[in-house]
């Protein structure tokens, strides 16, 4: 995971994700494993514990964010990954499409590109002369490559140009 073990909302988010197991008949130590890796954002630790992971040849493993579904995809095209919080999996080829992910990970995001049609919409109610619209990213993350996509599909629609910056 991307975050420290120590962090009291990961600390909740990992308890309530126990309790959860534990409500479907999931016991730690019974009838489950779980072997929990923390790289705090490391890049290297990251690429080192997705190594470590897939060693262990785990039944499938469950990765938090962006940073840690990259370093895992390439370390296994085999050994099922679930993620959650990604969010452009499509953006960043993680996944085919949302509807049907393909390869061997799957999972959730918070992520809807048609958000950015009703950010221009909205953007349009409140100041109906806009023509141009910059916005500023960095094509090197792929976190919103779908999502300018979508945006760039639907910007001639409301009359609008962007302009990336």
């Amino acid at each position: 995971m991307p975050w420290t073990a120590s962090d009291p909302q990961v600390q909740a988010r990992y308890a309530a994700f126990l309790q959860g197991l534990q409500q479907l008949g999931w016991t730690v130590g019974t009838n489950i494993e779980i072997d929990s890796r923390w790289s705090a954002g490391n890049e290297g630790e990251t690429r080192r514990h997705a190594a470590e992971l897939v060693a262990l040849a785990p039944d499938v493993i469950f990765a938090s964010g962006s940073a840690t579904v990259g370093p895992l995809l390439r370390a296994t095209r085999t050994v099922p990954i679930v993620f959650a919080n990604a969010p452009d999996p499509v953006g960043a080829g993680y996944v085919e499409s949302l509807a049907r992910p393909g390869g061997n990970i799957t999972g959730f995001t918070p992520f809807e590109y048609g958000i950015g049609a009703k950010w221009l919409e909205l953007l349009k109610e409140v100041a109906p002369s806009v023509t141009r619209v910059a916005i500023l990213r960095d094509p090197a993350i792929t976190a919103g490559i779908g999502l300018w996509g979508a945006i760039q599909s639907v910007a001639p629609a409301f009359g609008v140009e962007l302009r990336p910056v």
